[in-house]
């Protein structure tokens, strides 16, 4: 049976498609009952949308998929800690659990600027894991911004 970290490589292949892509590197699955539900990268330069996080595009898909809006049984395994936008998407799913492979000293609102969820009293607060890939996340997400400039 596969672990978070297992399932946390999987989502550093949506990242390793965006860096090929030539998108910011961050990889997103949501999971039910060990279940790949939906999978999906950053979109925002190709289509020229700053809202096509690869969080808000994998929580999309997995609703469709679903059929519903409200993911209160699943969890989201992201490369990258997620912003404030992306939270604000978790938190409206009712998703039950975040694992994150490496903090975002600029953006990430779970640990790198704050915890979102602990920082403000919602109706709810999913379980927060990570970063458990701290090295390999952050050396693609060097890589990239490297060969941006």
């Amino acid at each position: 049976m596969m672990n978070d970290l297992d399932f946390l490589k999987l989502a550093f292949k949506e990242a390793k498609k965006a860096y090929f892509e030539d998108e910011v590197p961050v990889g997103a699955l949501i999971v039910i009952d060990g279940e790949i539900i939906a999978k999906a990268h950053n979109k925002k330069e190709s289509l020229k949308d700053p809202t096509k996080h690869a969080e808000i595009e994998v929580i999309k898909k997995a609703c469709k998929v679903l059929d519903r809006k409200v993911l209160d049984d699943a969890t989201i395994y992201i490369t990258l800690e997620p912003c404030l936008m992306c939270a604000g998407a978790i938190l409206n799913a009712r998703i039950k659990k975040i694992v994150y492979g490496a903090k975002a000293p600029k953006f990430g609102v779970l640990t790198s600027l704050g915890n979102v969820f602990e920082d403000f009293k919602f109706n709810h607060a999913p379980i927060v894991v990570g970063p458990l890939m701290e090295d390999e996340v952050s050396e693609i997400m060097k890589s990239f911004f490297k060969n941006k400039r």
